[in-house]
């Protein structure tokens, strides 16, 4: 019993209390970076890494932080490490990181990340608060791939860039559905798996 209660920040966000789909928190990039898998796969690395690490700096230092300057420390955290990140990217990953744009630099201001740095990293100790980084930014990343698997196997017949519609499905009439790497398709998308999340979870109807 007390080995999963301590493991619930880490469960919970994965579909109970998922940042998306529940608390409907970071919809923006997740419709933005969607159209293909890898872009959405680097981001949920990414966004897990930073919230995580930020969450456990946020935890050590929560009893010297005054209470008047808390948001400013919170986000000079979160932009030092998403320079951090954004520079791994460019070294690494260029062609992702050009793909992704302004949206790595926009992690700094994602409200999920803000939002568990303020309700949960200021409150409670380094351990739970990195087990939370990791459920809430592992919560965040499974909705967008899960939506980024659909709009590129539907939108462009690929995965991870890789042809995986045959060629003979082309040959017999099959079009890709152009309009699935559209950013509206990507909400309706979204809203597709809140509806399913939804009637399994009858305790989060209204």
């Amino acid at each position: 019993m007390n080995i999963n209660k301590n493991l619930l920040p880490l469960i919970n966000p994965l579909s109970k209390d998922n940042p998306v789909i529940v608390q409907v928190l970071g919809i923006c990039s997740a419709l933005a970076v969607t159209a293909k898998l890898e872009p959405a796969v680097v981001m949920t690395i990414s966004v897990t890494a930073v919230l995580a690490l930020a969450n456990v700096i946020i935890s050590l230092l929560r009893n010297t932080i005054p209470t008047s300057i808390r948001i400013i420390v919170q986000l000079v955290v979160v932009a030092a490490l998403v320079v951090i990140v954004d520079q791994v990217l460019k070294a690494y990953t260029y062609d992702v990181s050009k793909a992704l744009s302004v949206f790595i630099g926009l992690i700094i201001t994602n409200c999920i990340i803000m939002g568990r740095l303020e309700a949960f990293a200021m409150s409670n100790r380094p351990w739970p608060a990195f087990l939370d980084g990791i459920g809430n930014g592992l919560g965040y990343g499974i909705i967008l791939i899960i939506v980024a698997f659909f709009r590129e196997l539907l939108g462009s017949g690929t995965l991870f860039g890789f042809q995986v519609v045959p060629q003979w499905c082309y040959e017999h009439g099959y079009q890709n559905n152009g309009m699935m790497i559209l950013p509206p398709m990507a909400l309706i998308t979204v809203a597709c798996i809140i509806w399913v999340h939804r009637s399994h979870n009858k305790d989060l109807q209204e």
